[in-house]
């Protein structure tokens, strides 16, 4: 259950709670009225099943969202952490999904997935790939430039198939 769909909850509570106080004339507490195991057992309920969505409506909860992490061994757990899940089913039988495209090597180890029906649809990350978050560009293109990189506009068309192309955050 997101927490909108809590936080929306909570309010109607709070509002029916005031509603009866109002209605009978008297004053009330809002400390009362603001019941916080609402969005606590909600979130409580999603981590532990993994199924995210109304609990009365479970067949329409997005299931797996959360996971228990692997701690067996300190391999296992790093292994769990570089997971990367491709949302298609794993009853399907096309091959493409399955397979380890061009563009993605050195990124995704192509030997380590599981068997049986999530095989190929299960990857992880290659053993020396790892992800930046927030780093700012320019001290990597300031020690590139100082080591005589040239830039792409610099570099007549012919040369470009022999050049190691390195792209910073895509550029």
């Amino acid at each position: 259950m997101s927490v909108h769909s809590l936080f929306k909850n909570l309010m109607k509570e709070v509002r029916m709670y005031a509603q009866k106080f109002i209605d009978r004339g008297k004053d009330f507490n809002l400390e009362l009225a603001i019941k916080t195991k609402i969005i606590t057992d909600g979130l409580r309920y999603s981590l532990a099943t993994g199924n995210w969505g109304d609990q009365k409506k479970a067949h329409q909860a997005r299931a797996g969202v959360s996971q228990v992490l692997n701690r067996l061994t300190f391999a296992s757990t790093l292994s769990h952490l570089r997971r990367v899940n491709s949302p298609i089913g794993r009853d399907g039988k096309l091959a493409k999904p399955r397979q380890l495209h061009n563009t993605l090597w050195g990124m995704i180890c192509p030997a380590e997935t599981p068997e049986g029906a999530a095989v190929g649809l299960v990857k992880n990350l290659a053993l020396m790939a790892y992800i930046s978050v927030g780093s700012q560009p320019s001290p990597i293109l300031e020690f590139l430039e100082e080591w005589s990189m040239e830039n792409l506009e610099e570099i007549a068309p012919s040369a470009i198939a022999d050049a190691t192309k390195i792209f910073v955050n895509g550029c």
